[in-house]
């Protein structure tokens, strides 16, 4: 027991249902990880793909699951000027961080990965939940049509 005694133990018990909005920053969050992976491989020359699991019938009708490589399209864009361009999206719908300021501006593909570093560490924060509210809205209210 004296092992155990250098523990913090607690009673804790584990939430059954996660809130609207942390399910909504985790999303951005993971989409934002594979940005920062696909700039990586980008700027090393390689590529980077996403694995994800799709269930299919074959002939004889049972149910199998198969891996497949998931298309992570790039969020930056090289602008007129050079400079590199880098839009967040929520779905569809591109993050608005101010009023009529959609992109964020960078140089090179280093600096390309720090601010989608940054960008992260904001959306873990907490700091966008406004934005992906209204992007989710907006993404919503497309399927009502």
């Amino acid at each position: 027991m004296s092992t155990l005694s250098n523990l913090k133990l607690v009673n804790s018990k584990k939430p059954t249902s996660i809130p609207p909005i942390l399910q909504r920053r985790n999303k951005l969050s993971n989409k934002v990880w594979e940005q920062i992976q696909l700039a990586k491989a980008q700027r090393e020359g390689g590529t980077f793909t996403v694995k994800r699991f799709k269930t299919i019938k074959d002939q004889e009708g049972s149910r199998k699951s198969i891996e497949i490589e998931k298309r992570v399209r790039q969020w930056w864009f090289v602008a007129s000027d050079g400079k590199v361009c880098l839009n967040v999206r929520y779905g569809a719908k591109v993050i608005e961080f101010a009023k009529g300021k959609t992109a964020i501006e960078v140089a090179t593909g280093d600096e390309l990965i720090k601010a989608l570093e940054i960008v992260k560490g904001a959306v873990e924060a907490g700091e966008l939940d406004a934005q992906i509210e209204q992007a989710s809205g907006a993404v919503r209210a497309g399927f009502g049509k």
